[in-house]
């Protein structure tokens, strides 16, 4: 596999992995709603230790809610571009709108159904749903 990139929306920060996500998944906690302003974000899982920044290193800022990862953006533009370990500040998620090209991955759950917006029914897609965080694999 050629390295998959990415960007945020003006371009400051680029990264590339040099290996394919293993998984997605559709997050509709309210976190995800006021991050993104939509009813659910989509997330790829990426190994560990595959995701390198390539440019804009010092542009990323980090936004640490209790109890989750950081969620971590471009401080120029606002994009949302990953999730990292609030501890080590490994990334592990990459949300799938900064890839420049198909990740090669489709979401295949829907996670903390139980605070879906009321404004925008979940769609009848047939993927799993889990009130809460998806069950460990």
């Amino acid at each position: 596999m050629s390295a998959l990139t990415g960007s945020c929306g003006c371009g400051a920060v680029t990264f590339e992995c040099s290996e394919a996500p293993t998984a997605a998944a559709y997050c509709h906690c309210t976190r995800c709603q006021k991050r993104t302003g939509t009813a659910a974000q989509a997330s790829a899982l990426i190994v560990p230790g595959s995701l390198r920044i390539t440019a804009g290193e010092d542009d990323l800022r980090d936004w640490r809610p209790e109890g989750g990862l950081a969620k971590t953006f471009c401080g120029q533009c606002g994009s949302h571009l990953f999730g990292r370990d609030p501890q080590t500040g490994e990334i592990q998620i990459v949300r799938m709108s900064a890839f420049d090209a198909d990740p090669g991955v489709r979401p295949r759950l829907r996670q903390f159904v139980a605070y879906a917006a009321a404004w925008e029914p979940i769609p009848e897609d047939g993927l799993p749903r889990y009130d809460e965080a998806r069950p460990s694999e």
